[in-house]
């Protein structure tokens, strides 16, 4: 029995060593689908750019480039929107929102895969609805609550998931000899019910989202991008 366990023990190795004669030995760049910009006009909002914190500068891989605006229309809503391209190692280029929200005091209520109509396809971006408690003079804390979308935008998929483009992109390098460079993408808005005059509640302000990444997202693809996986 134990020579049986060694003889194949040891297949197993020789097979796992074999395969990394199998693995391409130069990993191509392939470009991400997403325009590394972000337009001044998205329909009837105006978008200014943002400062990158030093701290994310120095978390995030030194290949990692930024895109950011804070776009305001006329009735003074606001939407953030953040594009993050990543560098050749991904492990250190990317991270979801799930990571850093909790660190800057916000607590995740709710989590879903949302369905967004973009032109004559839908994009689907996972959905977090977050709360942060501000302390305030009285016993009572300030309940501040906001809507996050974000997905992720390959050289020729997208997907709403962290864990699958982690595969895709280790799928790529080994079977295709390909890095993609990813672009995690967030637009983000509070829900100003309760917060100011004539504020929006949620289900307001996840309609003025839905619009806007509809609008946005024809302006940030290029023209070779193909849908799929």
């Amino acid at each position: 029995m134990i020579i049986k366990r060694l003889l194949v023990l040891e297949s197993v190795l020789v097979l796992g060593l074999s395969s990394i004669f199998l693995l391409p030995k130069k990993i191509e760049i392939q470009p991400a689908a997403i325009e590394p910009w972000l337009p001044t006009f998205v329909g009837e909002w105006f978008g200014a750019d943002q400062a990158i914190l030093q701290g994310e500068k120095e978390i995030l891989g030194p290949d990692t480039q930024f895109v950011r605006k804070l776009y305001t229309n006329a009735r003074g809503d606001q939407i953030f929107v953040s594009l993050v391209f990543s560098g050749p190692d991904m492990s250190t280029s990317i991270h979801r929102p799930e990571r850093c929200l909790p660190a800057q005091g916000w607590t995740i209520a709710d989590t879903k895969v949302a369905q967004i109509p973009v032109g004559s396809n839908s994009l689907e971006a996972t959905r977090l609805h977050n709360v942060r408690h501000v302390p305030t003079e009285t016993p009572q804390p300030l309940s501040i609550y906001s809507l996050d979308y974000y997905w992720f935008v390959g050289h020729d998929v997208e997907t709403p998931s962290h864990l699958q483009r982690t595969w895709l992109d280790i799928r790529d390098r080994i079977l295709k000899g390909e890095n993609q460079q990813w672009v995690y993408i967030t637009v983000i808005s509070t829900i100003t019910k309760g917060l100011q005059p004539f504020g929006r509640t949620e289900s307001e302000t996840d309609e003025v989202i839905r619009n806007f990444i509809r609008d946005l997202v024809p302006q940030l693809r290029r023209p070779e991008v193909a849908r799929g996986e």
